[in-house]
């Protein structure tokens, strides 16, 4: 609860410090695409199925909010659909840029035999150019995992850097703990070639240090291709 509280008032103070940068014009854009595998944090959301996916976001001076959806398969019949809302600030301090918002996971078909599915987290992250790569890290924190799992943390380190014209290398390396749950590593790395302006595709492989979870943990590589506009 502590860190959720300093969390909130970090972004309101970034809001009340950046009044001034707020007053610009709201712009719109819209995502859609296609995955072989909807993989969230190294394990499968859709028991290994393909998914379709899209969302709308929202900018306003450094703030953001938006809406993102998907198809789920978590091999019940509780959450066909996810559907997700989120918002924050992006301030910028010298060669830095920063991101702090909120999340909430929301589910269709929520509540189960397990419990509700649907979730809270707060985020914060940086990343910052060096040279023609890019590097950052992220933070994530739920006072109340699905299912009453209690506490949550994620952390991540993450980068990119183009390998030639529209072709870029990106990968992650990041770590969840669950209260009530296990915890385990995970990891990515792949590469993004621009189709055109506004559309990409995406070759990337996953895995987790948790293969006894069950299959949904396993290694895998997932090809995705995305619009965006």
């Amino acid at each position: 609860m502590k860190a959720m509280k300093i969390a909130l008032a970090a972004a309101a103070a970034t809001v009340a410090l950046s009044g001034a940068a707020m007053a610009e014009e709201l712009k719109l854009s819209y995502n859609v695409g296609v995955t072989s595998d909807y993989v969230f944090r190294g394990v499968s959301q859709t028991m290994e199925d393909p998914a379709i996916q899209g969302g709308v976001d929202a900018t306003y001076g450094i703030g953001y909010a938006g809406v993102w959806a998907s198809n789920v398969d978590f091999g019940t019949d509780d959450p066909t659909a996810e559907i997700d809302l989120y918002a924050g600030v992006r301030p910028t301090i010298g060669d830095t840029s920063f991101d702090l918002g909120v999340l909430y996971y929301g589910y269709a078909k929520d509540k189960g035999a397990a419990g509700s599915y649907s979730y809270v987290e707060l985020k914060a992250a940086a990343s910052r150019a060096v040279g023609p790569a890019t590097f950052g890290l992220a933070v994530y924190y739920s006072p109340e995992y699905p299912t009453d799992l209690g506490k949550s943390l994620y952390y991540e380190v993450n980068g990119s850097v183009p390998v030639m014209e529209k072709l870029t290398l990106s990968g992650a390396l990041g770590h969840q703990e669950i209260d009530k749950s296990g915890d385990y590593a995970t990891w990515n790395v792949g590469l993004t070639y621009a189709l055109t302006d506004k559309l990409g595709l995406d070759l990337r492989y996953h895995d987790t240090d948790e293969h006894g979870y069950g299959k949904i943990y396993d290694s895998r590589v997932v090809v995705g291709l995305k619009a965006a506009f």
